[in-house]
């Protein structure tokens, strides 16, 4: 099915034409229709299933149908997100969309100025994307009005749940009046993510691109045990020996995120880091030179990472197993896009086993491990061998049994099973 045939404006086709959209992604196909229709759309679609244009491109068109001079401070659709990073990249999308007709599409996120945000909201804006956070600090100090909005979006809602944004989101929408036509986009679910549905949503259409919890069929899963101290020498290992040109590294830890840099560098490849204190500017050119080639390989944290938009990403590495099992099912979805081949690696040592199994009932799937020669785990008993030498261990004065209070407990229940007997017997 392609765009033609969804009968938006010659200008937009001509925008989207430009983009290099021919036919529709599946959940373009399933929610597309019902948003022209004004339904609201509960949606389980993974990222880079062409999500932003199925929300966004009815929206537009409604805009363009009923047009409406924007007031003071306000806007006429709000589409939330929760990193500022997927922010920029659903605006700049937008903009795209948007080149050739009258609409104004403004981004709000933390780490940038008040001030020039405050600027672009003063007239109004026809579609505004935020940060949660920054969002609720334009509408305290009565940069925006939502009184009057039209449309309202949550992209990756699940994730801002997980980053603790429930409170945040139930106070922007108290300050929502009326019904806007609300739609929830989420990769994952869960009780929580479908409670908020609950209230958000009136009678929703339901679009299921993939299983809830699946991960793309164009990604394949691969497993190393590795010990802890030999993940950064296997990480170098394998981009040297296979070759890999563009790898996405996921680390738990900013400080684990400059020491893979670091050491990459030593090994002679060029690596870019992109964490939380990096200011924006740096993340920026840091994507820019992963995108570009000039770098290897990005290593990320989590939040960092979300919403990043790379372009036929060939590989991911979990350096660092998620703390959720959720979260394996966003990390790789940075990989195996728009029907291309993607691999998705993960290094796990012995504390990360059962991350590993928790990851494997979530996606129902059994990942293939790999031992590679010269990296096998050390056994569970030398591992016990090298923690006892320790000279903590050592210096530790464990519980001595007594043997004197041994033998007395003993006697004790041995005289008690008798007492017992001798009762049954006098009994019968």
């Amino acid at each position: 099915m392609s765009f033609s045939s969804q009968g938006f404006s010659p200008e937009i086709a001509q925008a989207l034409t430009e983009c290099g959209y021919e036919k529709l992604t599946p959940v373009q196909q399933q929610a597309i229709p019902h948003a022209r229709r004004g339904h609201d759309i509960l949606a389980h679609a993974q990222t880079g299933t062409g999500k932003t244009a199925a929300f966004s491109l009815p929206i537009i068109q409604q805009l363009l149908d009923t047009p409406k001079q924007v007031g003071r401070a306000t806007t006429r659709a709000l589409i939330l997100a929760p990193t500022r990073e997927l922010v920029d990249q659903i605006a700049n999308n937008i903009a795209d969309y948007t080149k050739y007709v009258d609409l104004t599409v403004t981004a709000v996120y933390g780490g940038a100025k008040m001030s020039s945000q405050e600027r672009k909201l003063e007239n109004g804006t026809d579609v505004l994307v935020a940060t949660p956070g920054r969002l609720i600090e334009h509408i305290e100090l009565g940069n925006l009005n939502l009184a009057n909005l039209e449309f309202l979006v949550f992209d990756e809602a699940d994730r801002m749940l997980d980053m603790g944004f429930i409170s945040a989101i139930r106070t922007i929408m108290s300050g929502v009046s009326g019904h806007p036509q609300t739609m929830l986009f989420s990769a994952t679910s869960s009780a929580q993510m479908n409670a908020l549905a609950q209230d958000l949503l009136r009678k929703p259409k339901r679009v299921i691109v993939n299983e809830e919890n699946s991960t793309a069929a164009t990604v394949f899963h691969v497993v190393y045990p590795v010990d802890e101290e030999r993940k950064l020498e296997l990480l170098s290992e394998l981009i040297g020996r296979k070759n890999w040109q563009q790898v996405l590294v996921f680390v738990n830890y900013k400080e684990t995120a400059n020491e893979v840099v670091k050491e990459l560098k030593l090994d002679g490849i060029k690596a870019v880091l992109c964490h939380g204190d990096k200011a924006q500017s740096s993340r920026r050119r840091a994507l820019e030179e992963f995108k570009s080639g000039k770098a290897r390989v990005m290593v990320a944290t989590e939040v960092a990472a979300r919403g990043l938009d790379i372009q036929g990403l060939p590989h991911v590495v979990n350096y660092d197993m998620p703390f959720l099992a959720e979260d394996y099912v966003h990390r790789i979805g940075r990989t195996g896009r728009a029907g291309q081949q993607g691999h998705a690696v993960s290094f796990v040592s012995r504390d990360e086993e059962l991350t590993l199994v928790q990851v494997e009932n979530l996606i129902q799937q059994r990942i293939k491990r790999i031992q590679l020669a010269g990296y096998e785990p050390k056994s569970r008993d030398a591992l016990l061998t090298k923690m006892h030498s320790k000279p903590a261990y050592k210096d530790r004065q464990g519980r001595k049994n007594n043997p004197q209070q041994e033998q007395s407990s003993a006697e004790r229940r041995l005289k008690m099973m008798r007492a017992i007997r001798n009762k049954s017997k006098g009994g019968n």
